[in-house]
């Protein structure tokens, strides 16, 4: 067990480092009060992450109050609309970040970086937005993670200028998977993907992308993570216009993969970690999230005009093509310029370049058969590619 975190003395911390002190609206504290009942008791820390959990949580609310600071005295802000943004949906492992990232190749798609989002004040300006020195400081983070774990690159890019996932953005409002990422908090996991209020957090989501956008837009926001699919009506209340991709895999291989990475990821500031542990958090709450997807589609959350659907395998097979039929949905040119810029990205970034991420459902200790049954309904309504399970 931890030494017991107090939210109040993380506040002041996060208040002297700022010089701020208005946090905004009180609901951010459900979220947080339950991340530190967790850090205390569920997610057996070690010495790192008895420093990296608070400090972790001063960063966010270091953020916090920032943001609101630049809202607050730039009212303005508020006034503009968030672009009726694209939405990626589709659960982690399943193409999502390649497929951000590509989006994010054409200058139209405003994909926030993930410098800008772990550093978003000042807020970020055109004409410095490939120089700005925050790009710098977040390759450095990153690379603290490659000597820690070396193996982690063969799973999963890490970079300044790549794109990021929603769930940093709502690490925020501590309602959020970033934590359940890193750290163990069954408590937490079921709070968040069952009974949590996600209004707040979707709410706080829009203010943040004020900012980013505010002397740096585009035609129209590309965002993304699987989160989304426990939170739909949040989602979509928030942003009524949204468009919605949603990616597909066989759900047995997304959570074989999402384990071993996030076993990687725990190891960090845990010694009480296995893939078996992981996996036995993450499998229920996956597949429920991906039949809530179906569930949407048909009580009509998701109206079908308004949702691409890509599957996985046909995206690995020919991902300009996947591209290209999404530029047609929205009725967008996709330019020889911006084909080009992304036909690049993809020869740099090829898949494996740091080796193959390897993993197995045999690695999780969950039984194959009863995913298949259990996620039988989503894969059939979405005509899902069974791939093995070795």
């Amino acid at each position: 067990m931890a030494s017991e975190l107090r939210a109040e003395d993380l506040m002041a911390t996060a208040s002297d480092r700022a010089g701020l002190d208005d946090f905004g609206s009180p609901t951010f504290r459900v979220g947080l009060d339950r991340l530190l009942d967790g850090f205390a008791h569920e997610a057996q820390l070690n010495e790192v992450g008895q420093v990296m959990a608070p400090e972790g949580v001063v960063t966010y609310l270091v953020n916090r109050l920032q943001v609101l600071d630049w809202h607050r005295r730039q009212p303005e802000m508020a006034t503009a609309d968030v672009t009726p943004p694209v939405v990626m949906i589709g659960m982690g492992r399943t193409g999502t970040t390649i497929l951000h990232d590509l989006l994010g190749q054409d200058p139209a798609n405003r994909v926030p970086l993930t410098w800008e989002v772990d550093r978003p004040c000042p807020p970020p300006e055109t004409d410095t937005y490939e120089t700005d020195p925050r790009i710098e400081e977040a390759d450095a983070q990153a690379g603290m993670m490659d000597q820690l774990h070396p193996e982690f690159k063969t799973m999963h890019p890490t970079g300044a200028r790549l794109g990021q996932e929603c769930i940093r953005i709502t690490g925020g409002e501590f309602a959020s998977v970033i934590f359940l990422s890193q750290f163990r908090l069954p408590s937490y996991m079921r709070w968040l993907t069952q009974d949590a209020d996600l209004a707040p957090a979707y709410r706080w989501h829009r203010h943040f992308l004020q900012l980013l956008q505010w002397h740096h837009g585009g035609d129209r926001w590309v965002l993304k993570s699987g989160a989304h699919l426990w939170a739909l009506p949040a989602l979509l209340a928030e942003y009524p216009n949204a468009t919605l991709i949603q990616t597909h895999r066989d759900p047995g291989r997304v959570i074989s993969s999402l384990s071993s990475l996030f076993a990687t990821v725990r190891q960090v500031a845990s010694d009480d970690v296995s893939i078996e542990q992981v996996a036995g958090d993450w499998a229920d709450p996956i597949l429920d999230a991906l039949d809530r997807s179906v569930t949407a589609r048909e009580d009509g959350t998701i109206a079908p005009g308004r949702v691409i659907d890509v599957p996985y395998d046909g995206f690995v097979a020919d991902p300009i093509q996947t591209v290209r039929a999404i530029y047609d949905r929205w009725d967008v040119e996709l330019t020889p310029d911006v084909e080009a810029r992304m036909r690049a990205f993809l020869a740099e970034n090829a898949q494996n370049k740091h080796g193959p991420h390897r993993y197995s459902v045999a690695d999780t200790g969950l039984d194959p058969g009863e995913i298949r049954e259990r996620s039988r309904r989503y894969q059939e309504y979405f005509d899902v590619t069974p791939e093995p399970f070795a």
